[in-house]
């Protein structure tokens, strides 16, 4: 018998692989190999599973940011660590999953953007800090703000009107995106150590 978890979690795997739209009910439940009688035991409907499965992902996230942060030795570090999370997530997920989101499961997705953004925001305002009072990061500019531009600019990079999957891959903007912003935060004496850690995490470089 399958638990509530592992529903979640093997139905994320075919969401991530086919994306939101064209998987059923009925291929969770045969992918499950139980019947939909028994599937919906523990969900009420698709949405209903779907807003289960986005938040599930977000807790995890925490945890994982948690973590990442108890490890790391200096903020370009964390940052860099947090970067490569991402970059082996969105390798996982299929393109359309955010479009299928935000097209099919209006509430869903602005439910998950405001959790997501409030959760994003505070990682790179502590990171910021971080980095500021270790003076690997410039001390001229507002964390409050740059924390919120941040929030803002992810949101754009995941626009698929702004940029079509057809023509950028996430992986590849969220690199430009993620450079963009260390760039713009590091002090000259954080920007040797980012060059070095981004020598030691392969998944960062060209």
């Amino acid at each position: 018998m399958e638990t509530k978890q592992q529903i979640l979690n093997k139905t994320e795997a075919l969401f991530f692989r086919y994306g939101l739209k064209s998987v059923t009910m009925d291929d969770i439940a045969r992918e499950l190999g139980i019947s939909k009688k028994t599937l919906y035991q523990f969900v009420e409907n698709k949405q209903d599973l779907i807003e289960q499965i986005f938040q599930n992902r977000i807790e995890e996230e925490k945890t994982i940011m948690r973590e990442i942060r108890e490890e790391a030795e200096d903020a370009i570090e964390e940052v860099l660590k947090i970067a490569i999370y991402v970059t082996t997530m969105l390798r996982a997920m299929t393109p359309t999953i955010m479009y299928d989101l935000e097209k099919y499961y209006k509430k869903t997705w602005l439910q998950m953007q405001q959790l997501h953004q409030k959760h994003i925001y505070q990682i790179i305002f502590d990171n910021l800090n971080w980095g500021i009072d270790n003076q690997l990061y410039r001390a001229d500019f507002n964390p409050e703000i740059i924390a919120k531009i941040y929030v803002a600019k992810s949101s754009d990079v995941a626009d698929p009107e702004r940029f079509p999957h057809a023509q950028y891959d996430m992986e590849t903007l969220f690199r430009e995106f993620f450079l963009y912003h260390m760039h713009g935060v590091v002090a000259p004496q954080g920007l040797e150590l980012l060059h070095k850690h981004m020598e030691t995490f392969q998944l960062i470089k060209n």
